[in-house]
């Protein structure tokens, strides 16, 4: 699933492969766009905002896209088959003389002026994995409402960006409370080690595909409650349950997991 780390081990992909050379081939597979020919152009750069895919091109140009749920960009040596998914799933096609870059089941691609990028991303909290990362004003947007549920507050990526389902379970657990406590009622000290933490590990897995929070590799657990739902809890025993919060898939531990309680849902 696409979080902060996913998209930017996919943004240095992506800028390895076309940054600094000219475009040969360029096909954007969506109506608004479809006439929109960047060839010739010289793609100046690949840059992750959050969970934002920010392309930039000589000319003023950026080509904004967010993978969501299961969107996803594939580079293959130009000239190679590209092996993603069915042809028909192609949203974008990006192509010099190495390297050629396909976009499968984008559900937003735009091309926008590279000045009025605040358009699309400027609406974001601090980019847990950005050069102008500022943990203190992530707390403080983290906590600036009490009443708000910690597994709602993760989610908004107005309060940090880059987080998603994945890791709000993640985080939840590691800080002992369920995602349906109010963050109001997080213990002194809490949100700030919920904000490191979260750097942490992002920073621990954006170079590398296969995502993991946990310390042990017995038995191959990567994680320790998301996708484990009525499966043992790596620590305690307890069966792990699932829940949705937010029209959300969400998964805790209730022997681990202080707070208030869901009923899970199968």
């Amino acid at each position: 699933m696409p979080e902060g780390d996913t998209v930017w081990y996919t943004a240095h992909r992506l800028d390895s492969a076309l940054a600094g050379r000219v475009l040969t081939r360029s096909d954007l597979r969506v109506p608004r766009f479809a006439t929109a020919d960047l060839t010739g152009r010289r793609v100046l750069g690949v840059t992750p905002r959050g969970k934002h895919l920010l392309t930039r091109i000589e000319g003023g140009l950026t080509l904004h896209s967010h993978l969501r749920m299961d969107g996803s960009w594939r580079v293959f040596a130009t000239g190679e088959r590209p092996r993603g998914g069915p042809a028909h799933q192609i949203r974008a096609i990006l192509g010099n003389e190495e390297f050629t870059a396909y976009g499968y089941r984008l559900p937003v691609l735009e091309l926008i002026r590279t000045a009025e990028e605040s358009t699309a991303v400027g609406h974001l909290g601090p980019d847990l994995l950005g050069p102008d990362w500022d943990p203190a004003e992530a707390v403080r947007r983290l906590s600036a409402d009490p009443a708000r549920t910690l597994g709602e507050a993760l989610l908004d990526q107005r309060n940090l960006a880059g987080i998603g389902n994945v890791y709000k379970s993640e985080l939840a657990f590691l800080a002992g409370v369920t995602p349906w406590l109010p963050v109001g009622e997080l213990a002194e000290g809490v949100p700030e080690r919920l904000v490191a933490t979260a750097h942490r590990l992002l920073e621990a897995n954006k170079d590398r595909p296969d995502r993991r929070t946990t310390t042990t590799r017995r038995g191959g657990e990567r994680l320790y409650v998301y996708g484990r739902g009525g499966r043992p809890c790596p620590r305690c025993g307890a069966p792990v349950r699932r829940a949705e919060l937010a029209d959300r898939v969400t998964y805790w531990c209730p022997g681990c997991q202080k707070g208030p309680q869901q009923e899970p849902s199968r």
